[in-house]
């Protein structure tokens, strides 16, 4: 717990300069070099804290500049407004902005609206469906032309269906990223996530594993969707599977409580000898876990994440992990959602990636 509690001081106080306004939005904060000295802990404490506060939103990452203060704030403000040439504005929404794979979907939105002289008006859901009420009223009231959404919570009832049915009444184009309603069955831009799962697993289970634990987030059809590629795999390989090897959680469900539900696996006489993650971020959370435990990666777990993010390399030990195309992602839904808006009678179709899977050094044979 020692290593906990270093891991917490680092975030607490990295947060309180930030609250105090010690350290102000735009501002570079301290190198990791610096941070380890000032701290007195571990490079890896320091990336794991740092690698929170972004996915937190308190700080963002440029590469090759270093990190830096966000305004926090603006998440909660649903609007920021570009000017444009063809007075053209498209709405977009993402559950989050400025964290984890966010800001390269973002950026390959934006770069190509704006080329494309349209302005923007961005809003943020936290995944809270009440929030993306109030983001849909702010779009509607502001007459945009056409909207690329990221749902909320994709894999229960959405309560702001009717919202998305105005849009279609006012014949106002709109697009879903990374899922979809099935309720409206709409145009959407998505990875395979079954796939992925699968992909991740029977890597797993080639590489000698059968004891393989799964941890899927489960109010969001992407981690649904991944956890059905993950029971896939054992079926095609015709490896007993057992419920508790599924470990599932919702937004509101804390990490803590989450690791000490996977810890309980490590403190029991037969051991998983490996494990599947929702992403990049939870795998690196468990990484840091395993390691507390007195656990080696690869040699005593191997670990497999997703969306092969910038956290994929953020460790000394480097993440295998599944690919999402971000940048590409938001590019081809920019041109999606023009095409759209320019041709009204001729909407283009919905697109469905292919992951891969990207293998590194957290990964290796079961040790018989």
């Amino acid at each position: 717990m020692a290593q906990q509690t270093k891991y917490n001081m680092v975030k607490e106080k990295i947060t309180e300069w930030i609250t105090s306004g010690q350290v102000k939005p735009g501002d570079k904060i301290y190198s990791e070099n610096e941070l380890v000295k000032m701290f007195g802990v571990s490079r890896h404490t320091i990336r794991q804290a740092i690698g929170d506060l972004v996915h937190e939103g308190w700080l963002y990452r440029e590469q090759g500049a270093g990190t830096f203060c966000s305004n926090k704030l603006w998440n909660e403000k649903p609007q920021i407004q570009h000017q444009s040439s063809n007075g053209k504005n498209i709405g977009v929404i993402t559950t989050y902005i400025s964290d984890y794979i966010f800001p390269s979907i973002i950026k390959g939105i934006e770069s190509y609206l704006t080329a494309e002289g349209y302005s923007l008006t961005f809003a943020c859901t936290d995944n809270d469906v009440e929030k993306e009420k109030h983001c849909l009223q702010t779009m509607l009231s502001r007459n945009i032309d056409g909207l690329i959404v990221e749902p909320t919570k994709s894999s229960n009832y959405n309560p702001n269906i009717h919202y998305y049915l105005e849009l279609e009444q006012n014949h106002i184009p709109y697009l879903m990223i990374n899922q979809f309603y099935p309720q409206l069955m709409p145009p959407h831009i998505v990875v395979n996530d079954e796939h992925g799962g699968f992909a991740a697993t029977e890597h797993l289970i080639k590489l000698g594993h059968e004891k393989i634990v799964g941890l899927f987030k489960t109010d969001d059809l992407q981690g649904v969707n991944r956890m059905q590629g993950f029971i896939r795999a054992f079926r095609e390989h015709g490896i007993t599977f057992f419920p508790e090897m599924v470990i599932t959680f919702t937004t509101e469900e804390k990490d803590s409580r989450l690791l000490e539900r996977l810890e309980k696996f490590f403190n029991a006489d037969s051991i998983p000898s490996a494990i599947v993650c929702y992403n990049d971020q939870l795998a690196l959370q468990i990484l840091n876990m395993l390691r507390e435990l007195g656990l080696s990666i690869p040699d005593d777990v191997s670990i497999v994440g997703y969306d092969d993010s910038f956290l994929a390399e953020a460790s000394d030990v480097k993440l295998t992990s599944v690919t999402h195309p971000k940048m590409q992602m938001g590019i081809d839904a920019a041109k999606w959602i023009v095409d759209a808006v320019e041709k009204k009678d001729n909407i283009p179709p919905s697109i469905v990636y292919e992951p891969e899977l990207v293998i590194r050094s957290s990964t290796t044979t079961l040790k018989k």
